[in-house]
Protein backbone atom coordinates (compact mmCIF):
# COMPACT_ATOMS: atom_id res chain seq x y z
CA UNK A 1 0.00 0.00 0.00
CA UNK A 2 2.76 2.32 0.28
CA UNK A 3 4.22 2.16 -2.85
CA UNK A 4 0.86 3.20 -4.37
CA UNK A 5 0.79 6.64 -2.53
CA UNK A 6 4.29 6.92 -3.94
CA UNK A 7 3.44 6.47 -7.65
CA UNK A 8 0.28 8.85 -7.55
CA UNK A 9 1.37 11.93 -6.15
CA UNK A 10 -1.03 13.81 -6.22
CA UNK A 11 -4.23 14.72 -8.13
CA UNK A 12 -4.09 17.60 -10.28
CA UNK A 13 -6.89 20.16 -9.97
CA UNK A 14 -6.95 22.87 -12.56
CA UNK A 15 -9.50 23.97 -15.30
CA UNK A 16 -8.08 21.79 -17.74
CA UNK A 17 -7.80 18.95 -15.40
CA UNK A 18 -11.63 19.23 -13.83
CA UNK A 19 -13.12 19.59 -17.67
CA UNK A 20 -11.35 16.31 -19.28
CA UNK A 21 -12.80 14.63 -15.90
CA UNK A 22 -16.09 15.93 -16.96
CA UNK A 23 -16.23 15.64 -20.23
CA UNK A 24 -13.96 12.18 -21.02
CA UNK A 25 -13.76 10.39 -17.87
CA UNK A 26 -10.12 10.92 -17.34
CA UNK A 27 -8.27 11.53 -13.97
CA UNK A 28 -5.48 13.32 -14.15
CA UNK A 29 -2.40 12.45 -11.78
CA UNK A 30 0.88 14.08 -10.43
CA UNK A 31 3.19 10.69 -10.90
CA UNK A 32 6.57 9.66 -9.81
CA UNK A 33 8.78 9.99 -12.87
CA UNK A 34 10.29 6.35 -12.32
CA UNK A 35 6.13 5.26 -12.68
CA UNK A 36 5.38 2.56 -15.64
CA UNK A 37 1.53 3.16 -16.97
CA UNK A 38 0.86 -0.46 -15.76
CA UNK A 39 1.85 0.89 -12.34
CA UNK A 40 -0.24 4.27 -12.23
CA UNK A 41 -3.14 1.58 -13.91
CA UNK A 42 -2.93 -0.87 -10.89
CA UNK A 43 -2.61 1.74 -8.24
CA UNK A 44 -5.62 4.00 -9.32
CA UNK A 45 -7.38 0.86 -9.84
CA UNK A 46 -6.50 -0.81 -6.18
CA UNK A 47 -6.82 3.19 -4.77
CA UNK A 48 -10.32 4.42 -6.16
CA UNK A 49 -12.00 0.77 -6.65
CA UNK A 50 -12.93 1.59 -10.52
CA UNK A 51 -11.73 -0.03 -14.16
CA UNK A 52 -9.04 1.77 -16.08
CA UNK A 53 -9.50 2.16 -19.56
CA UNK A 54 -6.33 3.54 -20.44
CA UNK A 55 -3.58 5.37 -19.40
CA UNK A 56 -1.16 7.94 -21.39
CA UNK A 57 1.83 10.08 -19.88
CA UNK A 58 3.71 12.87 -20.21
CA UNK A 59 7.13 14.04 -19.18
CA UNK A 60 7.97 17.59 -18.15
CA UNK A 61 11.31 19.31 -17.16
CA UNK A 62 12.02 21.50 -14.72
CA UNK A 63 12.12 25.27 -15.39
CA UNK A 64 14.56 27.40 -14.19
CA UNK A 65 13.69 30.13 -11.52
CA UNK A 66 15.62 33.07 -10.24
CA UNK A 67 15.80 34.76 -6.84
CA UNK A 68 17.51 37.66 -7.42
CA UNK A 69 21.28 36.26 -8.69
CA UNK A 70 20.58 32.90 -7.60
CA UNK A 71 19.57 30.55 -10.27
CA UNK A 72 17.71 26.91 -9.85
CA UNK A 73 15.86 23.95 -11.63
CA UNK A 74 12.24 22.97 -10.42
CA UNK A 75 12.19 19.11 -10.35
CA UNK A 76 11.37 17.20 -13.51
CA UNK A 77 7.96 15.82 -12.76
CA UNK A 78 5.55 13.05 -14.60
CA UNK A 79 1.83 13.55 -15.68
CA UNK A 80 -0.60 10.86 -16.00
CA UNK A 81 -4.19 11.15 -17.81
CA UNK A 82 -6.27 7.73 -16.61
CA UNK A 83 -9.40 7.10 -18.55
CA UNK A 84 -11.88 5.04 -17.03
CA UNK A 85 -13.73 2.60 -18.44
CA UNK A 86 -17.29 3.48 -19.77
CA UNK A 87 -20.00 3.32 -16.80
CA UNK A 88 -17.51 3.78 -14.18
CA UNK A 89 -17.93 6.06 -11.57
CA UNK A 90 -15.46 9.90 -11.21
CA UNK A 91 -14.12 9.67 -7.96
CA UNK A 92 -14.47 12.79 -6.09
CA UNK A 93 -11.27 13.76 -4.45
CA UNK A 94 -12.27 17.51 -5.24
CA UNK A 95 -15.15 18.76 -2.55
CA UNK A 96 -14.93 22.78 -2.52
CA UNK A 97 -15.39 23.83 -6.15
Amino acid sequence: MPRLYTILRRPIITEKGLGVKETEGTLVFDVAPDATKTEVKEAVETLFKVKVAAVRTANFAGKERRRGRYAGYRPDWKKAYVRLKAGEKLPEYVSNL
